[in-house]
C-alpha cells in the first residue's frame, strides 16, 4: 500500500499524492470506463482521490489526473497553475499531444507515478489584456469579422516590429508551438525554452515571417484601422472582443503550468509518435 506521506519530486519542489483529483470531460468518448479504471488502480494502491468534472475543478487536491483531449488538459492545467498543482493527461481525444498516457496503459502509468519514474516540467503561460486572458498554448487575434483581413501594428518593448495585413496573428508559447502555430508555418520550440513565437496567419506579404522572442519581453498590438474591432482568444477556449482604439498587451504570465511526464517519453519521441516527425511519407 502506498504511504501518502511519501513525495515525488518536481523541479526540486515536492508534490504529494495525498489527495488525487480525477478530472474528466463528459463530452469525451469512453470517459466513464476510463474514470473507473483510474479509481480501481488508485484504490488498489490505497490512494485517496476525488472525482470532478472539468467544469467544477477542486483546488484542494495535490495532484490531478486528467481524462480527456488536449482541450481538457489545457483547461485543467491553466486552472491548477495558480495552485502549483501538477497534472497528468490520459488521452481520450484525437491527437492528445500533451497527454502522456492512453486508456490502455492506465495501470502501467499509475505505477510509474507512484514509483517516481516521472519528471515534472514547468511550462510558460501567456497573459493578455484587456480581458485578463491566460493561455498555455496561444493567444490568437483576428478581426471581429472573421471574413475580413486584419491590419495589425505590432511592437515589442516599444520597438516597432511590423505592420501586418493578415487573417490574424498568433502569439504562441513553446508548448503551443505544436498547435495552431505549426499549422500557420511557425517553428516548433522545445518546451523548456524561455521564448514566445509571433506568427501571422496567411499574411498578405512574402516578407512577413514568424519571429521568436525572449519570454520576458512585452508584445503590444493595435488595429491599424481603429474603426474595426478585434477578437482575441486564449487556447481556442476563451474569447474576448477588444474595444475600439484599445491596445492589446501580451506578456509572460506570472504562473506556470506544471505537467507531469513519464521518464520514458521525451519531447522528441512524442514528435515522432504523434506528428510522425521526420518519418517518410510512405510510412
Amino acid at each position: 500500500m502506498y504511504n501518502s506521506t511519501m513525495k515525488n519530486f518536481c523541479d526540486k519542489d515536492e508534490f504529494s499524492l495525498e489527495k488525487i483529483g480525477i478530472v474528466y470531460n463528459s463530452n469525451s468518448n469512453g470517459y466513464e470506463k476510463t474514470v473507473e479504471e483510474i479509481k480501481f488502480e488508485l484504490e488498489r494502491h490505497g490512494l485517496d482521490y476525488v472525482v470532478t468534472n472539468i467544469d467544477s475543478l477542486d483546488s484542494t487536491v495535490t495532484f490531478a489526473i486528467v481524462a480527456g483531449g488536449d482541450g481538457t488538459l489545457l483547461r485543467a492545467a491553466r486552472f491548477y497553475a495558480k495552485y502549483y498543482i501538477p497534472v497528468f493527461g490520459i488521452n481520450l481525444g484525437r491527437l492528445g499531444f500533451l497527454a502522456q498516457s492512453s486508456p490502455n496503459d492506465i495501470k502501467n502509468s499509475i505505477e510509474k507515478i507512484i514509483n517516481g519514474d516521472t519528471k515534472c516540467e514547468e511550462r510558460l503561460m501567456l497573459s493578455a489584456t484587456p480581458g485578463r486572458l491566460s493561455a498555455l498554448n496561444d493567444i490568437v487575434i483576428k478581426s471581429e469579422n472573421f471574413s475580413r483581413t486584419a491590419r495589425l501594428f505590432v511592437s515589442v518593448n516599444g520597438d516597432t516590429i511590423c505592420n501586418y495585413m493578415a487573417d490574424g496573428l498568433i502569439v504562441s508559447t513553446p508548448t503551443g508551438s505544436t498547435a495552431y502555430n505549426i499549422s500557420a508555418g511557425g517553428p516548433i520550440l522545445v518546451p523548456r525554452l524561455n521564448a514566445f513565437i509571433i506568427v501571422p496567419i496567411c499574411p498578405h506579404s512574402l516578407n512577413a515571417r514568424p519571429l521568436v522572442i525572449p519570454s520576458n519581453e512585452k508584445i503590444e498590438i493595435t488595429s491599424v484601422d481603429n474603426t474595426k474591432k478585434l477578437k482575441m482568444s486564449a487556447d481556442g477556449q476563451t474569447t474576448y472582443t477588444v474595444p475600439e482604439n484599445c491596445k492589446i498587451t501580451i506578456k509572460r504570465h506570472k504562473n506556470k503550468a506544471r505537467l507531469l511526464l513519464l521518464n520514458d517519453q521525451s519531447f522528441y519521441s512524442v514528435l515522432k509518435q504523434k506528428l510522425y516527425w521526420g518519418m517518410p511519407n510512405n510510412r
